[in-house]
């Protein structure tokens, strides 16, 4: 007999189990959920930091280990075992000591691969569809007749106008390619001529340049990109490699 559950006029069984979570989109986390257990299933933590993770657990969840009844209650209403409790308290620690383990010895060689994307600026901008207006505007501000910001908040057509055109600190991925590279080939201070952008004409100035740092928070931020960027691509692999599978069962079927 083949096992089945059955959730309200739904039984669950091997041969619907795959469409069923294909349509309630539940492969993916599935998937993700299995792969990082298998990749974790080898590391070890120390009695402190077990200690530790159970007392911000218990804390957060407002349980008492010495209430043994709650205890008990709260593992039943989540379908979970003593033991199945201690691998979820776990699991962030051991997480983060396999990001480590595995993507550790990249993250200098990673980090000057990104480093241009990663530095930031502060720049200001005024944005207009008028270019006879736009070139009228770089003149008085090249001539000292009036401050970037007094003539921004005047004329430029963006939401900028309300900080003075003043924009940032932002990463350089994010303005637009063009704006980008102009800004990093020039200098603090510095007002370039009017340039179109789409359907816009942009007047630009670079503020300041903040250069990025291999500190703490980005060393973490980067090893979260290598260790995202590794669990998609197997996600993707094994839900193709699945799909294939589950067609050419239904084509010999």
């Amino acid at each position: 007999m083949n096992p089945s559950l059955q959730v309200g006029d739904v039984i669950i069984t091997p041969k619907n189990i795959f469409p069923l979570l294909a349509e309630k989109q539940m492969i993916a986390p599935l998937a993700r959920e299995i792969i990082l257990d298998e990749a974790i299933a080898h590391i070890q933590c120390t009695p402190e930091e077990t200690a530790i993770a159970q007392q911000q657990f218990f804390m957060q969840m407002q349980l008492n280990t010495e209430d043994t009844e709650k205890l008990k209650l709260w593992l039943t209403r989540n379908y979970l075992t003593r033991e199945q409790l201690q691998e979820r308290i776990l699991r962030g620690i051991k997480l983060e000591k396999y990001k480590v383990e595995k993507w550790g010895n990249q993250i200098e060689s990673y980090y000057l691969k990104r480093k241009r994307e990663l530095d930031k600026i502060i720049y200001s901008l005024i944005r207009t569809k008028n270019a006879g207006e736009a070139q009228e505007l770089y003149f008085r501000i090249s001539e000292g007749e009036k401050e970037f910001a007094e003539l921004a908040r005047q004329y430029s057509q963006g939401a900028e106008a309300e900080t003075g055109g003043l924009i940032g600190p932002v990463e350089l991925t994010i303005p637009h390619p063009e704006i980008s590279q102009k800004l990093m080939t020039s200098q603090p201070g510095q007002v370039l001529p009017p340039m179109r952008i789409g359907e816009w004409i942009v007047i630009l100035r670079l503020e300041k340049y903040l250069a990025a740092q291999l500190d703490q928070n980005m060393q973490r931020r980067l090893l979260d990109e290598l260790f995202n960027t590794w669990l998609n691509e197997i996600i993707q692999t094994q839900v193709q490699l699945n799909l294939q599978k589950e067609t050419v069962t239904e084509n010999i079927e």
